[in-house]
């Protein structure tokens, strides 16, 4: 356009306004097509979504029927499953409470007989708690008895009396003899082959061996161990001095202890005494060790006899060989006959077979026309 065409524009405004309608008119053209086109391409889209909501719900659809199956066919399996867990479950109870009873009528079985067995050891029990009852009491008797000097040594003798009564031969002993020197021992056992007597003494310083156990401190205990050692060996003195006389009782005494926990406890806690006692040729003794010595004693005076008697064991075992000589001759005898009643037997039996198949043959009718009963 000319430059006059343009300023003749600028000049007329009808023309201006003119222009600017045109332009708005061409504006509201151009928003409209585009607002058109927006739309359809919304409309689209929403069909599109549309079609893809239905497709989605659609397999939403088929994956809700087959899950609706796939549950129905689990409830099912559930359901069979449950009624035969149900069915074990009754079966394990009815079994457990046949065994829980079974259990229960044992246990009361048990429980029933360990009771009556209980019953029974509560019965030995009050037995046995009535034997401690009395035993106390004769505890208490004879803790009396040991309170008493004299009954105390009649105690320690007592013991002492039974085991060589109970070993020994009557005449193999004596009780509280007098010796040459007028001593009176607690017991003189004779010895064979005319050897002197064994003295045996049952006396025992038990007072000063009490104050040992009832001693509190060391220096009671001191005391008490230098008084028993005092009076051990007063007492091992007095019998080397009185009972051992030569010629008539042996050079060696025995020192009885009545106790075989006092022994065990004097060779423990007092070797000097033990070591006094044999130097002094007196042997402490406890009632085991009595026993054996009693043993032996009796062992030997059994030898002794034998050898005094042994022409007349000699005799007897001529006698004796004689015997046997005559009963070994009897005896042979005796087999032969026995062998020629075995021949006689043997005889008698064959006869019986032949009189036994001739009874046969006459039960059966079966006879020979010559018969050859001499040869038969």
């Amino acid at each position: 356009m000319p430059p006059t065409d343009a300023l003749l524009l600028f000049e007329n405004p009808l023309l201006i306004v003119a222009g600017v309608l045109c332009g708005l008119v061409l504006l509201l053209v151009a928003s409209t097509i585009s607002a058109n086109r927006q739309r359809r391409a919304e409309a689209e889209d929403a069909a599109l979504r549309s079609a893809e909501a239905e497709r989605r719900l659609a397999d939403l659809m088929r994956i809700q029927s087959e899950m609706t199956g796939r549950m129905q066919t689990m409830s099912e399996i559930f359901g069979e499953r449950t009624s035969h867990l149900a069915r074990l479950v009754n079966e394990r109870l009815d079994s457990q409470g046949q065994r829980l009873g079974q259990a229960m009528l044992d246990t009361r079985s048990k429980t029933e007989e360990s009771l009556s067995k209980l019953h029974e050891r509560l019965a030995v029990i009050d037995r046995a708690q009535t034997n401690i009852t009395a035993l106390s009491s004769e505890i208490v008797s004879l803790q009396s008895i040991l309170a008493n000097k004299q009954t105390r040594g009649a105690f320690g003798q007592g013991r002492m009396e039974a085991i060589i009564a109970d070993g020994l031969a009557l005449q193999s002993y004596s009780f509280q003899p007098t010796l040459s020197n007028g001593s009176r021992p607690d017991c003189v056992v004779s010895m064979p082959n005319g050897q002197p007597a064994l003295v045996i003494d049952a006396k025992f310083p038990l007072e000063s061996w009490q104050r040992l156990g009832a001693a509190e401190t060391p220096e009671a205990l001191r005391l008490a161990n230098a008084d028993f050692a005092r009076d051990m060996g007063v007492h091992i003195r007095a019998i080397a001095e009185k009972y051992l006389i030569a010629g008539e009782t042996q050079d060696t005494a025995f020192l009885f202890v009545p106790s075989e926990s006092i022994f065990a406890d004097i060779h423990e806690r007092f070797p000097e005494i033990v070591q006094r006692a044999a130097r002094a040729r007196v042997v402490i003794v406890s009632p085991s060790l009595l026993m054996l010595s009693v043993q032996v004693i009796q062992a030997l005076l059994r030898d002794v006899r034998m050898r005094e008697q042994a022409h007349l064991i000699q005799k007897e075992v001529r006698e004796l060989l004689a015997d046997i000589g005559r009963l070994d001759e009897r005896v042979g005898k005796l087999q032969t006959h026995f062998q020629q009643t075995s021949r006689d037997l043997s005889e008698i039996l064959i006869s019986t077979g032949k009189v036994t198949r001739r009874g046969e043959k006459i039960d059966a009718m079966e006879f020979e026309e010559n018969p050859r009963i001499a040869a038969d």
